[in-house]
């Protein structure tokens, strides 16, 4: 497989060829680095070239073909980022400069693999591949580095499309909080909710297409907050004009605009990666985190004695260890849990003090027993972090299990409801304290999971739950207390529904979430989460018991080969590989389904379900293209099974995306479409388990015969979306941006130069 030319801070060089791009080009996301990937492949192809010893007529043809293809290929792109420019004023003359070298530098490669009809390639009178031997490099270099810059600039108008539709909404947010009247109300929300719409799928593209993973968690966790805080923005605006007097309507309505606002303002700092008056940004510290560092620091003395200072290994454990703090001062941890973790610090200290002063004597007289008491010191002390490390897991999880478990009834909710329908308001107010309670317990909860969520995705959830459970709760009690003011409005009553809704919501999530924290730390999973945060706000339609029981056989076949999938993944040795990247995300997909027919999970509703099969699906074309690849790679005798297993997914993914799309009226029909979804699924993860040993097989089988697989073969066409894709992205100028350049690197025919 063909590896991915760029990095986070720009395109990496290659070892063999001298590639590389300007430094300074940051990319940010999956599109711009995929779309180097055919060019970068194509070049390397070149340039290898240059240097083999045997060069035969059809060769010399190959060669000369591929830098032609090369040349038009840039000649059609680059006339795009022309369009680009003259469309975007602010960029053109950056765009202009781009164009014109990398139109530059493809007839600049053109000219020196014109060799087909040369008799001597070789020869000093003519300036080709072979005679130049760095003009190729050098031309190469440029080519890639102005159209990495071309991508870059073009994926500058996405930012600035989200932007604008941030300031739209926030203009129509400012027009929602003057209105004085319903009909002005009711008009200006419509716009609103188009806005919005508008909005989501900008910044679901946007998020999907992100390479770094917590910005993608934070992405979710904020356009969480904006979704569920639409509909609290309907009743809590509507409550507060049918009783423009009262003041804990208006307080609660304040909130929903705030809550929204930082929202919006959390999504363009991350399009933008800028924070407000140039603040850095504070990571939290996990001691999960903070554990794994010092660990990694303590087993590099094996390999170096003088890399870091005895005070730099204290300063860690210290940091530590005050995060442990969290756990025993807490009021929610038990007895028993509070003193294991501090006779686990102590012993952390211990162990330390032990490590550094056999590690200061090594560092003097390096003889063979030093070097055996050190070891058993590193393995000691990295015990000793293990065991704290498994010890706050527990008070975090049992505590967080207790809580739920405790807390699924919402009796709490249930007499706030009835309470403010009664017009009590002492009664509610001794309710909303107990409320006030529960936050306190659930915040502090989501505190300690934290520490121990084991991934920064995972952390930076806890921290969205967190901030749900201090927001919502007061926002409930305001709900009440104008309920109870006014116990005969429709309006208030159902205000107060939708807020314990989120509430109730947030607290489902928590289970799941919970599940997942354990999942990371017994090593199975971590990553279900990441593929559902782009669902769409549709009317909730959930499966109801009799439904669930029907389905409940299937829902386990598909969760049973998630397991076979993922314990197919784990046996690769490359865990980059497009084809293992492919499969674990698919697995995450179906196993959100599988827990959809359980009634849990973040797949709320059965439109949920249906746009998550369709991305699955889109998931599962994409490894059938990573298995063309694969297909030039391995020997001619294995490349039919492959191809032939392929083109059965790409049939199976295509009849699942139909299923999905396809519409269905009523509740028997509905059930009958969740049915096929859920069974189309399931036969797609069944070929995926047997596609990944075949898979894995094969690329064992080539390294053992040829030491390594065959080159990646230039640029091959794309014949499922050659042409019209390219000509839709002609017609639309106004619409150019990165798709439409990928289209024009992506969709080229180029000759295989064997």
């Amino acid at each position: 497989m063909a590896t991915s030319p760029c990095s986070s801070s720009g395109v990496s060089s290659s070892s063999s060829s001298g590639l590389g791009a300007d430094a300074g080009l940051e990319i940010r996301t999956r599109s711009v680095e995929q779309t180097l990937v055919p060019l970068v492949s194509q070049i390397t192809t070149l340039i290898n070239h240059k240097d083999k010893p045997k060069r035969s007529d059809k060769t010399l043809q190959a060669i000369q073909r591929v830098g032609q293809a090369v040349n038009l290929a840039v000649g059609r792109f680059v006339t795009v980022g022309e369009a680009i420019a003259n469309e975007n004023h602010e960029l053109k003359e950056e765009m202009s400069v781009a164009c014109i070298e990398a139109r530059r530098a493809g007839e600049t490669i053109a000219q020196l693999t014109d060799v087909a009809s040369l008799d001597h390639p070789e020869s000093d009178s003519h300036i080709t591949i072979f005679t130049d031997k760095t003009g190729v490099v050098k031309a190469a270099r440029l080519l890639l580095s102005s159209v990495t810059k071309v991508l870059v600039l073009a994926d500058r108008i996405v930012i600035k499309q989200i932007i604008t539709s941030r300031n739209k909404v926030l203009a129509t947010m400012e027009q929602l909080e003057k209105v004085s009247s319903f009909q002005e109300f009711v008009q200006i929300f419509s716009q609103f909710g188009n806005e919005m719409v508008e909005f989501a799928h900008l910044t679901g593209d946007r998020q999907n297409d992100l390479k770094d993973e917590k910005k993608k968690a934070r992405m979710a966790a904020s356009r969480a907050v904006l979704e569920k805080c639409t509909m609290m923005l309907l009743t809590a605006s509507k409550t507060c004009l049918r009783h423009p007097d009262c003041e804990s309507a208006r307080i609660n309505k304040d909130g929903v605009f705030h809550r929204m606002r930082l929202a919006l303002e959390q999504v363009i700092e991350i399009v933008t990666d800028s924070r407000p008056n140039g603040e850095s940004e504070m990571a939290p510290i996990s001691i999960y985190s903070g554990i794994k560092e010092f660990k990694n620091k303590v087993e590099g003395l094996r390999e170096n004695l003088y890399f870091l200072s005895k005070e730099n290994l204290s300063t860690m454990l210290e940091v530590i260890l005050e995060h442990t703090e969290d756990f025993t001062d807490s009021a929610y941890t038990s007895h028993e849990h509070r003193e294991h973790i501090l006779e686990l610090s102590k012993q952390a200290k211990m162990e330390l003090e032990q490590l550094v002063s056999v590690w200061m004597q090594a560092q003097n007289q390096k003889t063979k027993d030093l070097m055996e008491d050190l070891e058993v010191a590193i393995l000691k002390t990295c015990q000793c972090m293990n065991e704290l490390k498994r010890e706050v897991h527990s008070a975090a999880t049992s505590l967080a299990a207790d809580l739920l478990k405790y807390h699924t009834d919402h009796m709490v909710l249930k007499a706030l409801k009835i309470t403010g329908v009664e017009g009590n308001l002492e009664a509610v107010a001794e309710y909303t304290c107990k409320l006030s309670e529960q936050k306190e317990q659930l915040v502090e909860m989501c505190r300690l999971l934290r520490h121990v969520s084991g991934t920064e995705p995972l952390e930076i959830t806890c921290i969205h739950a967190e901030d749900t459970f201090q927001v919502t709760g007061p926002q409930i009690i305001s709900a009440a207390e104008t309920l109870a003011l006014h116990p005969s409005s429709k309006i208030a009553k159902e205000n107060l529904e939708v807020f314990c809704e989120a509430w109730e919501s947030q607290l489902s999530d928590m289970s799941l979430l919970l599940r997942e924290i354990n999942d990371v730390f017994e090593g199975r999973r971590g990553k279900k989460a990441k593929h559902n945060a782009n669902l769409k706000a549709l009317k909730p339609v959930k499966l109801d018991s009799e439904e669930q029981a029907k389905i409940a056989k299937l829902g386990l076949e598909l969760h049973l080969l998630t397991s076979d999938v993922d314990s197919e993944t784990e046996k690769w040795e490359d865990q980059e590989n497009d084809i293992v990247q492919h499969g674990q995300g698919m697995s995450s997909m179906a196993y959100s389904m599988y827990l959809f027919t359980r009634g849990e999970g973040l797949l709320k509703t059965t439109q949920d379900l249906f746009h998550q099969a369709e991305i699955f699906a889109t998931e599962g074309t994409k490894l059938a293209s990573a298995l063309h690849a694969l297909s030039d790679q391995v020997r001619d005798d294995d490349k039919p099974l492959l191809l032939l297993e392929a083109e059965k997914l790409i049939s199976m993914c295509k009849q699942l995306q139909a299923t999905a799309k396809a519409s269905a009226q009523g509740k028997s029909a509905t059930f009958t479409k969740v049915d096929a979804c859920i069974l189309k699924t399931r036969n797609v993860m069944t070929l995926l388990c047997q596609l990944l040993p075949l898979c894995c097989k094969l690329l064992r089988k080539n390294k053992a015969g040829n030491g390594c697989l065959k080159p990646a073969p230039p640029w091959k066409e794309d014949r499922i979306r050659t042409g019209t894709n390219a000509r839709s992205s002609e017609r639309r100028v106004e619409t150019f941006g990165i798709k439409s350049l990928e289209n024009h690197v992506t969709n080229m025919t180029f000759l295989d130069s064997k």
